[in-house]
C-alpha cells in the first residue's frame, strides 16, 4: 500500500532517490526508492533516536555484514548499507507480492500444495541466513512476501543489533511479535539461549497460521498468547499429514528439542503435501494480490492499483521453490553429495556421481538430486566463473590477502576477501581478487629460513607451491557442506590457534582439522 512521503521524509539517503514510503516499524521505517543505476529497490531506515548511539551502529554493522552473505535465495538480497549515516540505512531488493499475512486475510488459508510450498520456501530461506551466522528473531507472516517467483523472507540482519541495544527499549519490550516468539523469549532468566531455534518456532507458527488462517497458540491478547506459549500445546486442528508432525516438533517448548532449518527442509522434501477435504489445494495455491502490505512490513507490487493479479498454481509454486533450493552453492550438501570421508569434488565416496542423492547427516535421510541450474551453479564456482569467500569453519571467519600479500582472516566484507577458484587439471590455483594488490596475486606457500610453511600472495603460475587439492571433508555446525584445501608437496591447510593463523602443515595420518566452506559472492 502507498503511504506517500511524508513531511520531513528525506527526498534521498546517500546515492538513493526516495519514491514512496511503503510502512514503519518498530525500528524504523520503509522506503521504495531508486538506486543510482536505476534499479527499484526497498530502504530500511533505522529511527531517529538510534542515530547517535556507537553501541547500536556497531552492532548494526556486524550484523549487516554477516547479513550480506546470505545468498539472495528465498530472501530479499541485502544490497547496501551505511551504518554511518545519519540516520543509519539499510537497502535490500525490492520484493512484489503480498505478505501471507495479507494474503490470508484476503483470501483465506492456503490450500495443502500451497502450505507445503511457502514451507519449504520460508524453511530454505531460513537454511541460508542460519549458515550464515544470522538468526532473523522476528519471522513472522508479515515477513514472508508471494512474490511470483516463490516465497521471499525479510527484515533478516538487524533485528538482533536493536534487540542488544537494551536502552532502546521500554522495559520488558522485546523485538517481534509474541504470537510467533519462542518460550525462551520471553524467559531471558532461564538460560536457555536465544539462537536459530526461536526461528525454528517462528516458523512452525507461520505454516499453522499459512494453513489455518490462526496462530496455533492464540489468544485474546499479547500477554494470553504468551502464557499459552509457555504452558500449551499448539492448537494444529486442521493441518494434516507429515506436515502436522513436523510443525509439531517445531513448536517444542524446548529448543533442544526441536529440528534444525536444514532437518525441516530434508523433512519436507521426503513428504508429498497432501490434500484433505477441510484444506483442498485450489488451482491458484498462492495468488499475489495488486499491493504489498506495507503496514506489517511487505512491499507493493509494481503496477499497484492497476486490479490485475498473477496466479500461481501451488504445484507450480512448490516446483518454483524447490528447483530454487538446489542452486544454492551455500548451504546444501545435495549440490556436491558425498559423507565425511575426503573424496574429489564431484564425486561420492563409492565413486557414484554426486546427482545420485547422498545422504545428509542432519536426517539421514536422502537428499534429492541436484536440479541442472544447481549443479551448474555450483560447476560455475569450481570453474572460476564467480567470487568465492573462503569461510573457515572451525573459528566462523574468512580468508583475506590484503595488499601486503600475507594471508589473514577477518570478517568477509571487504574486497581483499573475494577469490576466485581457476582450475588446473583436477586441482586449483585460488587467485585473489583484491584491486588493491597488484597483477591479483594467487595463494602460494612460503617456507621461511626456519622451515616454516606459510602463505601468501605469489604470482599466478601453476607451480607446486600454488596448486591446491580442494575436498570434501563432510558438513560444519550450521549445515554448509565443508571442504579441506590440501598443498600436496608441502601439505594442508590449518589453523593454529597459539599464533591465530593459517599455516601449512604436513600431512600425517592425524584427520584433517581446519575445513572451509565456498560461499558464493556473484558471478565475475
Amino acid at each position: 500500500m502507498s503511504h506517500g512521503l511524508r513531511a520531513g521524509d528525506p527526498a534521498r539517503l546517500g546515492g538513493y532517490e526516495l519514491l514512496d514510503r511503503l510502512g514503519e516499524g518498530g525500528m524504523g521505517s520503509v522506503f521504495l526508492a531508486r538506486s543510482p543505476q536505476g534499479r527499484r529497490v526497498a530502504v530500511k531506515v533505522v529511527r531517529a533516536d538510534l542515530s547517535h548511539d556507537d553501541e547500536f551502529r556497531g552492532r548494526f554493522r556486524s550484523e549487516v555484514n554477516r547479513a550480506r552473505q546470505v545468498p539472495p535465495f528465498c530472501t530479499a538480497e541485502v544490497l547496501d548499507a551505511d551504518p554511518d549515516h545519519d540516520p543509519p540505512y539499510l537497502v535490500v531488493e525490492y520484493v512484489e507480492g503480498p505478505s501471507l499475512a495479507q494474503f490470508v486475510r484476503d483470501q483465506g488459508p492456503l490450500g495443502a500444495a500451497g502450505v507445503h510450498s511457502m514451507a519449504v520456501g520460508v524453511a530454505t530461506a531460513l537454511t541460508a541466513i542460519h549458515g550464515a551466522g544470522v538468526i532473523h528473531r522476528d519471522l513472522k507472516p508479515a515477513n514472508v512476501l508471494l512474490a511470483p517467483g516463490g516465497v521471499k523472507v525479510i527484515d533478516f540482519g538487524i533485528a538482533r543489533a536493536f534487540e542488544a541495544t537494551s536502552r532502546h527499549t521500554r522495559t520488558n519490550q522485546l523485538v517481534g511479535t509474541a504470537a510467533y516468539m519462542a518460550p525462551e523469549r520471553f524467559e531471558p532468566a532461564s538460560g536457555q539461549p536465544v539462537g536459530p531455534a526461536a526461528d525454528v518456532f517462528a516458523w512452525g507458527a507461520v505454516v499453522g497460521y499459512a494453513a489455518t488462517g490462526r496462530n496455533p497458540f492464540g489468544g485474546n491478547s499479547a500477554t494470553d498468547t504468551a502464557m499459552r506459549i509457555l504452558t500449551q500445546p499448539p492448537d494444529l486442528t486442521g493441518l494434516d499429514g507429515p506436515l502436522r508432525e513436523l510443525v509439531g516438533r517445531a513448536l517444542a517448548k524446548n529448543p533442544a528439542d526441536r529440528p534444525t532449518a536444514r532437518e525441516l527442509l530434508d523433512g519436507l522434501l521426503t513428504a508429498a503435501p497432501s490434500t484433505s477435504p477441510a484444506q483442498p489445494a485450489p488451482a491458484a495455491a498462492v495468488s499475489p494480490a495488486p499491493t504489498g502490505a506495507a503496514g506489517d512490513g511487505g512491499y507493493p507490487t509494481d503496477g499497484a492499483g492497476s486490479g490485475r493479479r498473477r496466479r500461481l498454481t501451488g504445484l507450480a509454486v512448490t516446483a518454483v521453490v524447490i528447483a530454487a533450493l538446489v542452486s544454492s552453492a551455500l548451504f546444501g550438501p545435495q549440490l556436491l553429495g558425498g559423507g565425511a570421508d575426503r573424496d574429489p569434488v564431484g564425486s561420492t565416496g563409492n565413486g557414484t556421481p554426486a546427482a545420485d542423492g547422498p545422504t545428509s547427516p542432519a536426517a539421514g535421510t536422502p537428499s534429492p538430486s541436484p536440479s541442472p541450474s544447481g549443479t551448474d551453479r555450483t560447476r560455475a564456482m569450481l570453474s572460476g566463473e564467480r567470487r568465492v569467500l573462503l569461510h573457515v569453519v572451525q573459528i566462523d571467519r574468512d580468508l583475506s590477502l590484503p595488499f601486503d600479500r600475507t594471508l589473514r582472516v577477518g570478517d568477509g566484507t571487504g574486497p581483499d576477501a573475494l577469490f576466485v577458484l581457476d582450475p588446473v587439471g583436477v586441482d586449483y590455483m585460488i587467485k585473489s581478487l583484491n584491486p588493491d594488490v597488484a597483477h591479483q596475486p594467487c595463494l602460494g606457500v612460503k617456507i621461511d629460513s626456519a622451515g616454516y610453511a606459510s602463505l601468501v600472495g605469489v604470482d599466478c603460475q601453476p607451480t607446486p607451491a600454488t596448486v591446491f587439492d580442494i575436498s570434501r571433508d563432510g558438513w560444519d555446525d550450521k549445515g554448509r557442506l565443508a571442504y579441506s584445501i590440501i598443498n600436496e608437496t608441502y601439505g594442508v591447510l590449518e589453523w593454529n590457534a597459539d599464533e591465530k593463523r593459517l599455516h601449512v602443515q604436513e600431512q600425517g595420518d592425524a584427520p584433517v582439522g581446519t575445513t572451509f566452506s565456498l560461499v558464493d559472492r556473484g558471478a565475475l
